[in-house]
């Protein structure tokens, strides 16, 4: 399948958020969110097509996992850890932006640096090792109980954050103190769930798109003054996920690594949190979940049958759910553009209930 397929293609996708953005703009009277938007494509597109001769000067190439399809051993030793040309300008971006005050901003950079850190670390120990595996999963979710935990005990000591969940219809539940741990859990899960759908080239990228650009559609129809600066940041974070998604695209020139993943999940449950977008978040964020499920399922179904009967079985062939598609014979890039549209499909309705 080629560029030009008649599913969904990258020239789609951005040609769709693209005018999202553009209505957005228009409907408030800011040219700005536009602006910024193409700007953020443009640094995110430029600075990816340069960095990668630097990544692969350094020799920082993707080691394909053993247990995975077979397909994926011809992707070796592309350049990897691509996150270095996206979440630099999300922080350039923070820095520049005027948000709430400076501690707020300050907890929100160490937060975002602290999961990008992380990811950095797991990439380049994997590296290192010559194989697909970097910090010990313990380890990894430990560091990241501790950031977000440091994020949202700031928060909540702060009244920054809304005990109270706003679901369909303006229909609020209050959770009280347990607004923390929930908070938290979003946080880490939507990191890993992100870090999940990082298996086929663009798929990530492109989700990751789509899901801020309906979190910045949303925070404006909330028509709260005091978050429209998030709107911003995600229109932003639309451009540069679609910038690096240009190389990142089947065939991928250039992998995002946990240190993209990661650090981008992080940021969609921060920014979830802090502008209480939980409801619209959890639709939007559909092909992240799925692609979750289908690892929970999985092992859950295996260690249950392995204890009835002394013999492990599977739901799936293979999961993240993407590689069972990728068994049954469905090319990757099919598969990729399916999941976008499929995303499109959530945002729209997100946005229309």
């Amino acid at each position: 399948m080629t560029g030009k397929s008649k599913i969904f293609n990258y020239n789609v996708l951005i040609t769709i958020i693209s005018f999202i953005t553009l209505i957005n703009s228009i409907s408030i009277n800011n040219k700005y969110i536009f602006f910024l938007y193409i700007l953020s494509f443009a640094a995110s597109a430029i600075s990816t097509k340069y960095g990668i001769k630097f990544i692969q000067k350094l020799n920082l190439l993707q080691t394909i996992r053993t247990e995975g399809p077979s397909l994926h051993f011809n992707k070796s030793n592309t350049p990897t850890m691509g996150g270095i040309f996206i979440i630099p300008f999300f922080f350039l971006i923070i820095s520049s932006v005027s948000i709430i005050s400076f501690k707020f901003k300050l907890a929100f950079f160490i937060t975002i640096l602290g999961f990008f850190l992380i990811g950095f670390l797991d990439d380049f120990l994997s590296i290192k090792n010559q194989m697909n595996l970097g910090l010990k999963s313990k380890e990894k979710l430990m560091l990241q109980v501790f950031v977000s935990t440091f994020f949202v005990l700031f928060l909540f000591k702060n009244n920054l954050i809304s005990n109270n969940l706003i679901l369909l219809n303006d229909l609020t539940i209050s959770f009280k103190s347990l607004i923390v741990p929930i908070s938290i859990i979003t946080i880490i899960a939507l990191s890993n769930s992100v870090n999940l759908t990082d298996g086929l080239d663009g798929l990530a990228a492109g989700c990751s798109s789509i899901v801020f650009c309906g979190l910045g559609t949303e925070i404006l129809l909330s028509n709260d003054k005091n978050y429209l600066m998030f709107s911003v940041i995600s229109f932003c974070m639309s451009g540069l996920c679609l910038g690096f998604l240009k190389h990142n695209k089947y065939p991928a020139k250039i992998f995002m690594g946990d240190t993209g993943s990661l650090t981008i999940g992080a940021i969609i449950g921060v920014i979830c949190i802090i502008t209480n977008s939980f409801f619209t978040t959890f639709i939007i964020s559909g092909i992240f979940i799925i692609e979750t499920l289908s690892v929970i399922l999985q092992v859950s179904y295996f260690k249950i049958t392995k204890k009835l009967f002394k013999k492990g079985k599977r739901l799936f062939l293979m999961t993240p759910i993407h590689h069972h598609f990728e068994l049954k014979g469905i090319k990757e890039e099919k598969i990729v553009e399916i999941f976008w549209l499929i995303n499109i499909i959530l945002l729209i309705f997100s946005i229309v209930m």
